[in-house]
């Protein structure tokens, strides 16, 4: 199994936790995304949309980090990770979602405008993270985990690494009591990996 990676991204964190956390191994591929190798056909023929992460498994070639994380959990984790049950399949498919765009557009957009110094509006990013952080700390509240199961799920492997990492686009998630102990759960968990500093 191979991961194209980039250290300080994200989005691949989410799958490197993930491995860490079902003891699965990959040989990680770092990407240099400043010299364009994401846009080259070496790496196209993996992932057409030229995005990381991407991984290899096999014959299989798979973009996305919740794609991965759903074909990860299915076919090397423990049943909790991506439970086959109605209920919990759309609270999880709900996270993920909100982890593609409430996320995505506050608390990872905050970060890479600040933190990279990319274009955009910071305080527009910050105040959807904000949202975000408000929405996670209700549910958290009468939740251990994000599909509302006894153990963690996906969902919460989407959803941490930018929560994790929203002091780097200028938000406190200490704000946020119940975040705060959700947090404290996943860096708890067996075979939990940090994200690199900056």
């Amino acid at each position: 199994m191979k991961l194209h990676d980039v250290p300080l991204s994200g989005n691949c964190y989410k799958v490197r936790l993930f491995l860490g956390l079902i003891g699965q191994k990959a040989e990680l591929l770092p990407v240099d995304l400043m010299g364009g190798a994401h846009k080259r056909p070496a790496f196209l023929a993996i992932n057409p949309r030229g995005q990381v992460p991407a991984l290899e498994d096999g014959e299989l070639r798979l973009g996305d980090s919740h794609a991965i994380l759903a074909y990860l959990a299915r076919q090397y984790a423990e049943p909790h990770w991506y439970p086959q049950d109605a209920v919990t399949q759309g609270r999880i498919a709900n996270w993920l979602s909100f982890s593609a765009n409430e996320v995505q557009h506050g608390l990872a957009m905050a970060r890479v405008i600040q933190l990279f110094k990319r274009p955009g509006d910071l305080a527009a990013a910050q105040a959807k993270g904000r949202h975000a952080l408000e929405l996670l700390d209700a549910t958290l509240a009468d939740h251990r985990w994000l599909a509302q199961t006894d153990k963690p799920s996906i969902a919460d492997i989407a959803v941490y690494p930018y929560v994790t990492l929203a002091t780097e686009g200028g938000l406190e998630p200490s704000g946020y009591p119940y975040v705060q102990d959700w947090l404290a759960r996943v860096r708890a968990l067996p075979g939990y990996v940090a994200q690199p500093a900056f």
